[in-house]
């Protein structure tokens, strides 16, 4: 997987590339040292190589081209996926769907009007679309919720699957996953009506045609039409334990399937909660307070090109099992951004000075190049 490592070399120098001037190329490679920490707390404050206040003028007032970054960084993303290609059937492209929440409290207003309260949980909501195939996985778009009256998240989610270029991934067969909050009549036509097959939660006491609710049903496996829907789908369940209780969750597929493919394809989803979990606590996702709402864009967009180097420097060690998110940052930051991770050792080596010399020791560097 040494490729990998190349891969994302290029990217970084891609991304770097992009920035007008020396000093803002500085100041991205800083950032993103700060986010691969992986300390969870990526604050502008934190750093030690350039000022907060230097940090904040790049997130919020410089000019440089956020658009293009992140074309750049959906191209080289479906590069390294279509890469991806085992011998036999065509593998399955995972395209999981999830709402998360950024929480705030306090008033912010540069973004006021973004933050809402949804599900008792008041901040900035993101619809978020992540790719999973093989042992890649990748956040790929997100869209921010803006509340009551505005397009709702099943709509969003349906831009974001109008994102994913069909030319790209027709290597795969796409399987969409969400949950149920993206269990509407709008959202599983707007599946149909692009031709994409989903596994989808749904609710428990969502009607049928018939009349009946979903809960009523006894086997798995069944075909059957919603209230309002103008196709068939075919319902399964599982149980998840939830406050030392088992909870039975409904799915439906719109295509027919065994009831007991349905509930394994529908455990899948479960792979984009780790990464909210990781990118929140290990990368600082919800740790923005800029100033602007293109300061805390720009925040989410960088946060995720970190987790994405982490993860594939994590694949480059060709290992198994979970990652280790803290020695995998630790390894991006020394491979593609030696000079940071120097400039790290050397503020901390400078702030023990003074330890040092309480037991009689002295640090020198010296080129060992001669």
């Amino acid at each position: 997987m040494e490729t990998i490592l190349v891969h994302a070399q290029t990217l970084v120098y891609t991304l770097v590339g992009l920035m007008p001037t020396a000093y803002q190329r500085d100041s991205l490679q800083t950032l993103l040292g700060l986010f691969l920490q992986a300390q969870g707390h990526p604050l502008p404050q934190s750093s030690s190589i350039k000022s907060a206040s230097a940090l904040s003028r790049f997130l919020n007032h410089y000019d440089w081209p956020t658009r293009h970054l992140i074309r750049v960084l959906r191209q080289q993303i479906l590069q390294q996926l279509l890469a991806y290609q085992p011998l036999g059937r065509r593998p399955h492209l995972q395209v999981i769907i999830d709402l998360t929440t950024l929480e705030k409290r306090g008033k912010l207003k540069a973004f006021g009007h973004l933050i809402h309260v949804l599900q008792g949980k008041r901040g900035l909501h993101l619809v978020v679309l992540y790719l999973v195939v093989g042992s890649f996985r990748v956040p790929f778009a997100f869209r921010v919720w803006r509340g009551k009256g505005a397009p709702s998240p099943a709509h969003l989610a349906l831009r974001l699957l109008d994102n994913l270029p069909r030319t790209r991934t027709r290597a795969y067969r796409v399987l969409v996953l969400a949950d149920a909050a993206f269990g509407s009549t709008e959202f599983l036509s707007g599946l149909r009506k692009r031709r994409l097959h989903g596994i989808v939660g749904v609710r428990c006491e969502r009607r049928l045609s018939d009349g009946r609710r979903v809960d009523s049903l006894s086997h798995k496996g069944q075909q059957v039409r919603l209230e309002g829907l103008s196709f068939p789908v075919t319902i399964s369940w599982l149980y998840v334990e939830r406050n030392e209780k088992l909870e039975k969750r409904f799915m439906l597929s719109t295509r027919p399937l065994k009831g007991n493919t349905i509930t394994w394809w529908g455990r899948r989803r479960w792979a984009i909660e780790g990464f909210f979990k990781t990118i929140k606590h290990r990368f600082g996702l919800h740790r923005f307070g800029q100033q602007s709402l293109v300061g805390a864009y720009r925040w989410f967009v960088l946060c995720l090109v970190s987790f994405l180097l982490a993860h594939w420097c994590f694949l480059s060690q060709a290992s198994w099992g979970l990652p280790d998110w803290g020695a995998s940052a630790q390894q991006a930051i020394q491979i593609l951004f030696p000079e940071v991770a120097i400039c790290l050792v050397l503020v901390q080596l400078e702030r023990i000075r003074s330890l040092l010399h309480s037991f009689g020791l002295e640090v020198i560097l010296a080129d060992v190049r001669t």
